[in-house]
């Protein structure tokens, strides 16, 4: 297939957090938003004067810093991005609206202040409680969390206004990122797709780190090209797979699970666009941020939810993102020493294999990966026998 237009330009705009768009933001006096967890309202960031970055710590290979500050044996994503903050990756931020739901990440937001690693006088952080549980009483209060731990903070020091207009506004603008990303993974569902797993992964981050307005006539751009691309006369990879796990957010990763010939069809991890990617029902009667609460509450797909209908519903989740993209196993990633997704990751090896709750089983390969793909050599070699596994299964099964 020809090369995307702007793939270059997207893959140029990941290497680092200040990257381009986010300079020429900066530079109008917008406010940089950092956010790092998918129960954040990622929406609710894009509003009046501000704009979201989801952190990344592109090439960190080496947190020394950082696991001074917070031992060897935590989650090197957070090292990772604690380790490019002392390098002052992140200068430019004018607020961390964090989480509590991971205690290793929540104690790299707090060394944000601790250490005072933003020069901004004005700079704070801020953690949302998350509950535990999906009810209505939960719902209530992650919108009270909402208002009194990112609204509340943003109003009284930068004088953000959330008014309903600029909340409707702000809904709007991700709503249209959200149909450019559906029609685009759409298009994964066919057997020869005109847009690769790496290329999906590169474009969803981008979505994640620039401001959506500056990005969104590069993403249009994209869409029309992709609906008159050629596909290759004949399907390249060996098997269809999908990916499941914790924060990858590395194209590396998808680029070499490719090489090996396994197309990448779906994203469920933190980082991918199931779920995340769906636009947000304004509904008559309901305000605009009652709508967000709902949209990220019942929406998401964490493995911290707890309680067996929550459990099941996960793996139904997966389930039928096979089903939908026609993938032919699952590979299911965890970051070292993640507690929610190490537990999630040996549950969904057992779950999909026996087929537990589910109408058949599903192959799967289990990978537990360093913040970078430094191991590649043994990650290739993983996804290469999982790959040629699935390809002699789809063989005997035409036999």
């Amino acid at each position: 297939m020809r090369d995307l237009k702007h793939l270059i330009y997207f893959e140029n705009l990941l290497q680092q957090a200040n990257n381009d768009l986010v300079q020429a933001a900066c530079g109008d006096g917008r406010l940089a938003l950092a956010w790092n967890c998918s129960y954040i309202p990622e929406v609710l960031l894009d509003t009046d004067k501000c704009f979201g970055v989801r952190l990344r710590a592109p090439n960190c290979t080496n947190p020394d810093m950082a696991t001074y500050y917070m031992t060897n044996r935590s989650c090197p994503y957070s090292k990772s991005i604690l380790e490019r903050a002392f390098e002052g990756g992140y200068n430019f931020i004018s607020a961390l609206i964090g989480q509590e739901c991971c205690t290793t990440m929540n104690r790299m937001e707090q060394y944000f202040e601790y250490c005072e690693l933003i020069p901004n006088e004005k700079f704070f952080c801020t953690y949302l409680d998350m509950p535990l549980r999906k009810t209505e009483w939960h719902a209530g209060y992650y919108r009270r969390q909402i208002e009194q731990k990112i609204i509340q903070p943003l109003e009284k020091v930068y004088g953000v206004d959330f008014s309903e207009d600029n909340l409707r506004r702000a809904v709007e603008q991700f709503n249209e990122v959200c149909r450019i990303m559906t029609e685009i993974n759409a298009m994964r569902e066919a057997e020869n797709p005109v847009i690769t797993g790496y290329e999906f992964h590169v474009i969803q981050l981008c979505t994640q780190t620039c401001p959506k307005d500056l990005i969104l006539p590069y993403l249009r751009e994209t869409l029309q090209e992709l609906r008159t691309r050629e596909p290759d006369p004949k399907p390249w990879y060996r098997a269809r797979v999908l990916i499941a796990g914790s924060e990858i957010d590395d194209p590396e990763f998808t680029k070499m699970c490719e090489m090996a010939g396994g197309l990448v069809v779906a994203d469920r991890y933190c980082f991918g666009s199931m779920p995340g990617r769906e636009e947000i029902p304004l509904e008559e009667g309901k305000d605009v941020l009652q709508s967000i609460a709902d949209y990220y509450m019942w929406r998401n797909q964490c493995p911290r939810a707890m309680g067996p209908e929550n459990i099941i519903a996960r793996k139904k989740y997966i389930f039928d993102l096979v089903e939908k993209y026609h993938a032919d196993g699952i590979i299911v990633e965890n970051m070292k020493f993640c507690e929610y997704w190490g537990y999630e990751r040996a549950q969904d090896g057992m779950w999909f294999y026996e087929g537990y709750e589910l109408p058949r089983s599903i192959p799967v390969c289990q990978i537990e990966k360093d913040y970078t793909s430094a191991a590649s050599g043994q990650l290739r070699t993983r996804f290469q026998a999982f790959i040629e596994s699935l390809e002699i299964k789809k063989i005997q099964a035409q036999q």
